[in-house]
């Protein structure tokens, strides 16, 4: 299947092949990890967590069952998510009193306990993060990483003594989220939700978005500030310098396995999985080339060299198996591993080791003492050339428009005056979904696409996965 000719069918076919999820188990849309797809994973929670602590976020995990009294106290928030939840009413034969939920997102599972943790000035900022399961009634198609009822879910809640303290904690979120974004080679866009389309009980949303080889968007997490609307319902209240008590005001910061269905989507080609080096199980696969009577040579110094490259920190497989080198080459194209290492007896009596890059499928040969110092390069220049080319195919497939008449099979970019009106009669006529504004604005001048009115606001706008 053809990458640019059907993405759906492509995509669903590489996630397949390169056993990242098994999605048999007998519920839908709750599917299995398999190891190859949960190392990749766990390196992406690795990165998270590094970052989160390094800003002084401390890690908890919090109950799954939420009960429904709890939730009922935010009622932007219920009004958000009652559709969406699943629901537990029996322990047992025994009816309960009071029904539970499985967590759609933690706010109202948290809170509770925020108002028993914060008491004075002093102990805020808290800042904390969790990596769980969360569970939502997804009704549309379910897709592997993307669109699923079980989600690998990371959460950053905080709780902070001003407006202003909880405003520099978003953008700290913003630096968070780059770092890991370098790591993974994608390119994202901050973009401040409308207000018909922010997190339910959010003051305001920031939604991180990348676009995927078909023009659809995909949002890959979103950044809140909450002001006051999640303190008061949940009495999370602290004790001023001066003795006076006032509300927390909090924010938080989502992402989701949708990263790794991203990099799938983003990075694969017709080949396979093309996996940026930081997030590979395998950096580097060997292929020992061997022939009769050589057998034990080469093998030797596959080993050798494949203990030379781990002694270094770099994860490394050796694929030993009686199968054809083809079918090797075959196999970790389609799992996306970064490198591929061939030693046969020519290689070891000229002192190199042929190589061949998965990206771009460029092959030459190291010098044998050189090996690791140039495996390391080459993986280093692997990951520039991932991010610079993602980010060039991304913005490549922003069009601005200005006229909603005719609109291309693309994400596009607009005038907007801010007015809902225009705004729901945009995506009325167009069909496409208002992503929302540049956070940090953009320089732009025209006219409102609906009204005509001259405005300084750009706003994007596309079909969603």
């Amino acid at each position: 299947m053809k990458k640019e000719e059907d993405f759906s069918e492509w995509y669903n076919e590489i996630v397949e092949l390169a056993n990242l999820t098994d999605k048999r188990y007998p519920i839908k849309g709750m599917n299995v990890w398999t190891p190859y797809g949960w190392k990749i994973m766990r390196h992406i929670d690795t990165f998270i967590r590094q970052e989160c602590d390094v800003t002084g976020h401390d890690e908890v995990c919090f109950p799954l069952l939420i009960p429904e009294t709890e939730f009922q106290k935010e009622k932007d928030h219920i009004k958000g998510f009652d559709a969406e939840v699943y629901w537990v009413t029996h322990a047992g034969l025994n009816e309960l009193d009071i029904k539970l939920l499985l967590r759609p997102t933690s706010e109202t599972a948290m809170y509770p306990i925020f108002a028993l943790w914060v008491r004075s000035h002093s102990d805020l900022p808290l800042k904390t993060y969790q990596i769980v399961n969360t569970f939502r009634y997804e009704t549309k198609m379910t897709r592997a990483f993307i669109r699923v009822r079980e989600i690998h879910f990371f959460e950053s809640h905080t709780c902070h003594v001003d407006y202003d303290d909880a405003q520099r904690q978003v953008e700290e979120d913003f630096v968070i989220l780059e770092q890991i974004m370098k790591r993974l080679c994608l390119p994202y866009l901050l973009l401040k939700r409308t207000d018909w389309d922010k997190f339910p009980g959010a003051f305001y949303t920031v939604g991180v978005d990348t676009l995927m080889p078909e023009g659809k968007s995909l949002q890959l997490g979103s950044i809140h500030h909450y002001k006051e609307n999640f303190s008061r319902p949940y009495d999370i209240k602290y004790e001023a310098a001066d003795g006076s008590m006032k509300y927390c005001h909090q924010t938080t910061f989502g992402m989701s396995e949708r990263l790794l269905g991203a990099v799938v989507g983003v990075h694969g080609d017709d080949k396979g999985l093309a996996l940026p080096p930081e997030i590979a199980p395998f950096q580097v696969v060997i292929i020992p080339i061997l022939a009769k009577g050589k057998v034990e040579a080469v093998s030797a110094e596959a080993q050798k060299l494949k203990q030379e490259l781990a002694a270094a920190g770099i994860r490394v497989v050796l694929d030993d198996k009686d199968e054809r080198p083809g079918s090797k080459f075959y196999n970790w194209e389609i799992k996306g591993v970064p490198l591929r290492l061939e030693l046969g007896m020519r290689d070891i009596e000229g002192g190199k080791v042929s190589y061949a890059v998965r990206l771009d499928g460029r092959k030459g040969t190291f010098d044998r003492g050189q090996v690791v110092a140039q495996v390391k390069e080459t993986l280093e220049t692997i990951v520039k050339q991932m991010q610079e080319g993602a980010k060039e195919r991304m913005f490549g497939r922003i069009q601005t428009i200005e006229s909603a008449d005719t609109i291309p099979s693309k994400v596009v970019r607009f005038g907007w005056c801010g007015d809902p009106e225009c705004g729901h009669a945009f995506e009325q006529k167009t069909e496409l979904k208002l992503l929302g504004t540049p956070y940090t604005g953009e320089n732009f001048k025209g006219k409102c696409i609906i009204c005509g009115k001259e405005t300084d606001k750009a706003a994007y706008a596309a079909r969603a996965m």
